[in-house]
């Protein structure tokens, strides 16, 4: 038996019964009395577990003015496994992005620490042995996600003011958070615009302020979501779905073969070593974006809005390289 289940073993008992005996607590733990006394001491004062000794009857118990504390113990009911498990996914939340929801989970990043820090391994080691490095990600308003996530989870609409990149311009918007997706480095909120009167997907960092309404959500038919969020190619999901095709070099095809592109996307090796690829979209921007990150290894061969949009892209680049130098 580990030291957490000890933990809830010992809560049990002390649960269970107003005063419990040294005696039958060593003879339900099977530990000695000395790491008995080591596990009451650490449950007191490091995980704040309301424990006092009773003279009168010469056993332990909840102080009774406390007994609300034991209600719901912090860490009580993970394994030390569990508890690393969680703080490797803070440890990455954290690399995702620093700042974000840092007040809410430090007090239960302290909780999960105190709790595994006496096994085998140091509970900094998570921090020091895990890292999750992610590139091109945009900052986002803790504040705002914080009032995004109450509005998604308690169902209310949002106000929002958002700022299109795109078309560098700005507009008040009232939505039906639906769902947040974390993309590429980056989240998403798809929501039901109330002023386009259907589903968009809203990037957090371009979100200037949110309020939450008292306004009920409106709900959107868990198909028709999944439809918007699922059918086309990365964040620009929606609309009317084409398909792309593209045919990889040898060389490149051996990391292609490895990538999720799309989870409809359809791979097959041609004899010479090539990979071609079939996948849906519905919006040209990222997908040429993707493709020309390839740059010659890869040849778009439909359809034809995508080999024309690529080939300008690839004229314009030329044309930059055509002098000998930048101008001044």
């Amino acid at each position: 038996m580990d030291r957490t289940e000890r933990f809830y073993k010992i809560d049990a008992l002390l649960q269970g019964h107003k005063a419990v005996p040294i005696s039958r607590m060593l003879e339900t733990l099977e530990v000695s009395r000395a790491t008995f006394k080591r596990d009451i001491e650490y449950m007191r004062d490091r995980l704040n577990y309301p424990i006092v000794w009773d003279r009168e009857t010469r056993g332990y118990r909840y102080d009774k003015g406390r007994e609300d504390e034991t209600q719901n113990l912090p860490g009580l009911w993970f394994n030390a496994q569990e508890a690393y498990a969680l703080l490797m996914m803070q440890a990455m939340l954290s690399d995702l992005q620093p700042t974000l929801l840092k007040a809410q989970i430090e007090p239960l990043k302290a909780r999960l620490r105190a709790l595994i820090e006496s096994g085998q391994h140091p509970a900094e080691d998570v921090d020091k042995r895990f890292r999750l490095l992610t590139t091109g990600h945009r900052e986002v308003q803790a504040q705002h996600f914080e009032v995004v996530a109450t509005g998604l989870l308690s169902r209310r609409r949002l106000g929002l003011r958002y700022y299109v990149r795109a078309r560098d311009e700005r507009s008040e918007r009232l939505v039906s958070p639906q769902v947040v997706v974390h993309y590429r480095g980056n989240w998403y909120l798809i929501a039901w615009c109330h002023m386009r009167h259907g589903l968009r997907s809203f990037s957090l960092d371009s979100i200037e302020t949110a309020h939450l309404t008292e306004l009920k959500a409106q709900e959107v038919d868990g198909g028709v979501l999944e439809e918007f969020v699922g059918q086309g190619y990365g964040i620009f999901s929606g609309g009317q779905v084409r398909w792309a095709r593209l045919r990889f070099s040898a060389e490149r095809a051996r990391w292609v073969a490895r990538e999720l592109w799309h989870p409809k996307q359809e791979l097959t090796w041609l004899p010479d070593g090539q990979l071609e690829m079939r996948l849906p979209y519905t919006d040209l921007r990222e997908l040429t974006m993707d493709v020309l990150r390839h740059g010659a290894h890869v040849q778009a061969l439909a359809p034809e809005v995508l080999r024309e949009s690529l080939g300008l892209e690839h004229l314009q680049a030329a044309k930059l390289y055509s002098t000998k130098g930048p101008t001044s």
